[in-house]
């Protein structure tokens, strides 16, 4: 008994990641024996990514602002490179999705039950979007997760606040201590959540329906790998000059995983701070690096986007030049910026991807159909890579800082 009561000490107390394995299991086990017991603890899940969304814009608001109001002169955030890389990712994620579909072409049998959206018009439409949300106001901000006003609110009130007396900077920050305490709170509860939201799911949709649609998710998933173990290491080496691998496999593992089930970038950026404190990187940058990547860092979007709207070309037979499909690469890395924040915003961009190609809106939304699917693996998938990426490729910026700032001081 003594054995048993020390094994599950260690589990309660262990590694998370480890009890999100073991929840994960335990939902798969509970949805095949009982799928109405399996829908029912659903709950679990449902106050689980609750929280985290709840908690998430409170705390990319009090981070950054708290940030960079005790930034010290000539302290820098190191922006410029994430960002870099975060458009650069998503941009070699949709080159990624075209050859793909091009070496494995796809047809769909289009489905006639009618998708109720409305996708924007073109691109003008997406970054007018985009400067609006800017000036949204900071209460409604919040309470809508707009994470673009978030920030610009953030960053205005933390330069405000920058000539401010110690007192207050160290309010606010003890301000942003709490909040923080509060995050590592409802993370411990992250196994419960998995567990509740694996069983909901295999409960609700089996597998069943994924079996007619087995190779556009072999070209989808097998596009997200190649990024996620092939590309995304290749940058990180190229940045740090290190085995990359350690790194992507420990995102891929404690920010990936939880991803994949809570299927939110929002949701997930409490975890990836966490994340990011363990891999002790800079605050100053990483308070503003993964809010900002869970709004323009859309690997796994541009994926989407990509290989959905070529499988509806290749179903109507239309001819593509590589132009062509290089403006759609182009297209869908900058749509997909804009796709944050909306529950299937990827699929919603489809259409205006199809219009390249002539493809009328009818055609496009039996696309967007077929998407919402798949959308139980390619949207919990797209968004694990999302989010996932978010650290690697701060991380990634950050040891290239600190590599040459060691070797400034040698020389």
């Amino acid at each position: 008994m003594s054995k048993d009561n020390s094994l599950m000490s260690k589990i309660l107390s262990g590694s998370l990641v480890l009890q999100i394995l073991i929840g994960i299991v335990a939902g798969i086990a509970l949805a095949t024996l009982s799928p109405a017991t399996g829908q029912s603890v659903g709950m679990l899940g449902g106050l689980f990514v609750g929280a985290l969304k709840a908690v998430a814009p409170i705390l990319v608001f009090v981070l950054v602002s708290a940030s960079i109001a005790n930034q010290k002169q000539g302290q820098h955030s190191n922006m410029k490179p994430i960002i870099g890389l975060y458009l650069f990712g998503t941009l070699t994620a949709a080159l990624t999705a075209v050859t793909l579909s091009f070496l494995f072409p796809t047809t769909l049998t289009l489905v006639t039950n009618e998708a109720s959206a409305n996708p924007p018009e073109g691109i003008a439409e997406v970054l007018s979007t985009l400067l609006f949300k800017m000036v949204d106001n900071p209460i409604n901000a919040l309470m809508s997760a707009n994470f673009i006003g978030i920030l610009v609110w953030a960053i205005a009130l933390g330069l405000a606040l920058h000539k401010a007396s110690d007192a207050t900077k160290n309010v606010l920050s003890d301000i942003s201590n709490g909040v923080s305490a509060v995050v590592k709170y409802v993370i411990r509860f992250a196994p419960l959540g998995i567990f509740g939201l694996v069983a909901n799911t295999i409960a609700e949709t089996g597998f069943s329906a994924l079996a007619g649609y087995s190779q556009l998710l072999a070209v989808l998933l097998g596009a997200m790998l190649i990024i996620a173990l092939v590309v995304n290491p290749a940058i990180v080496f190229f940045m740090t000059k290190e085995n990359p691998y350690p790194l992507v496999l420990s995102c891929l593992r404690e920010s990936g995983v939880t991803a994949f089930f809570t299927r939110s970038s929002a949701a997930n950026i409490p975890v990836n701070m966490n994340l990011c404190k363990k891999l002790d990187l800079d605050e100053d940058t990483y308070s503003v690096s993964i809010p900002l990547g869970a709004t323009i860092n859309m690997a796994g979007a541009a994926i989407t986007i990509t290989v959905l709207t070529l499988a509806a070309v290749h179903t109507l037979g239309v001819n593509v030049d590589l132009p062509t499909a290089v403006l759609l690469s182009v297209v869908a890395a900058v749509s997909a910026c804009g796709a944050s924040g909306v529950a299937g915003g990827s699929l919603l961009l489809i259409p205006l991807a199809c219009s390249l190609f002539g493809i009328s809106n009818d055609v496009a939304m039996q696309v967007v159909a077929v998407g919402f699917i798949i959308g139980v693996v390619q949207d919990s998938a797209e968004t694990a890579l999302n989010s996932s990426t978010d650290v690697v490729f701060t991380a990634a910026a950050s040891k290239r800082k600190q590599a040459a700032a060691a070797l400034a001081a040698q020389s």
